[in-house]
């Protein structure tokens, strides 16, 4: 490294008494060239500032007068600003690369702050329903009333739930597409630019190969953290290949993280289903595996869907501990709201929903979908 540093500063000087000899329109190539050689071997603005200041002492300061001084060292100037370029631009790209990251975890920040905000009114609906219902009971002059007021609370909070899970669905589609579209091209850019690098750096020290080198492996591995959070969000692969193809991806990725097997059987004709009620099968496969890795303390579990009377019936079952259903269903705050969910995303498509569970004997739960659409009066049934 130091033999290097005094080749470059002897360089440095003989380019730069090149350009102080010649006129004032002399190329600046030269100063390029050397700023991207000190990049190369590692060195920084201020590193080449005292080359540069070392360059000024031996040529400039030695016998010329104060106007002639003062002029090569404008020009002189002008050499260095070209010789630090390649360096500032490698440090204005990474600089605003750092900026781009931060806006983008404000912004992730902002969409948890909304959730948690329709979460709290969620659960002021859920306490102003509960409240309706006791005053029914005790109130039978009143019983005609509170009924239809209960019943308006209930259709009230069935929309609103309707409506935080679209629009969580459609925010995680937005923020998926985004990290996949911007986040990892940026990332696979800086790769690739590391890449040309390393070729031009081929004449040079080993050690220099090896920093970039560790600088392409943590590259690739934000690279591969950009995806899993993207496939977290909303997997691609269940818009692009299909609902099959997507829960083989997530059960691989649920046995790494979690240590428990998962098998997947289905029929082909699957895939011809629309995209909401592939997505509303796919999410409720996800929260059900979710609740057997947080809960069941079981070491295998199975996800089976058949086509069976006109409906498809996706059946997932594990050998954990099992619960008391009662005891889960009556439960309080956050303790249900996994089965809520999924019982309200089947019935946005006009689905069925059931769990089954004894202690001791694992856990198994029902989701139904009709192959036609209830909404609309009819469609194409799978074949």
């Amino acid at each position: 490294m130091k033999r290097e540093l005094t080749g470059l500063s002897r360089q440095y000087q003989a380019a730069l008494r090149k350009h102080l000899k010649r006129s004032r329109r002399a190329s600046l190539r030269p100063a390029n060239g050397l700023g991207r050689r000190a990049m190369t071997i590692g060195l920084e603005t201020l590193d080449l500032a005292r080359i540069h200041q070392q360059a000024l002492i031996k040529l400039v300061l030695p016998g010329y007068s104060p106007g002639t001084r003062d002029a090569m060292v404008r020009r002189a100037g002008i050499f260095f600003a070209e010789a630090i370029t390649p360096i500032e631009k490698t440090h204005r790209i990474a600089r605003e690369t750092s900026a781009h990251m931060d806006r983008l975890n404000q912004r992730l920040r902002q969409h948890s702050a909304d959730l948690a905000a329709s979460n709290r009114q969620l659960r002021q609906e859920i306490t102003q329903r509960k409240l309706a219902e006791e005053a029914l009971r005790k109130s039978e002059q009143h019983y005609g009333q509170l009924l239809e007021q209960s019943r308006h609370m209930q259709d009230q909070l069935r929309l609103l739930s309707r409506q935080l899970l679209s629009a969580q669905e459609e925010e995680r589609k937005k923020i998926s597409r985004e990290l996949h579209d911007v986040i990892a091209q940026t990332l696979t850019t800086i790769n690739v630019r590391l890449a040309d690098l390393k070729k031009e750096a081929a004449l040079n020290t080993k050690g220099l190969e090896r920093s970039i080198a560790r600088t392409q492996q943590l590259v690739e591995h934000s690279v591969k953290i950009v995806h899993r959070f993207a496939r977290e969000l909303r997997p691609t692969v269940l818009d692009d290949l299909g609902l099959i193809p997507a829960l083989h991806t997530y059960m691989k990725s649920f046995r790494e993280q979690t240590g428990i097997r998962v098998s997947l059987s289905a029929f082909a004709g699957l895939e011809q289903v629309n995209d909401d009620k592939r997505t509303v099968l796919y999410r409720v496969a996800q929260e059900a595996l979710s609740n057997v890795a947080r809960h069941a303390q079981a070491s295998q579990a199975e996800v089976k869907i058949q086509k069976l009377d006109g409906a498809i019936c996706m059946k997932i079952k594990d050998n954990g501990k099992g619960f008391q259903e009662e005891r889960v269903l009556l439960a309080k705050k956050g303790k249900r709201l996994g089965l809520l969910g999924m019982r309200e995303r089947l019935e946005m498509v006009g689905g069925d929903f059931s769990v089954t569970s004894t202690p001791g004997n694992g856990t198994t739960v029902h989701a139904q979908v009709p192959l036609i659409d209830r909404k609309r009066g009819g469609g194409k049934k799978l074949r």
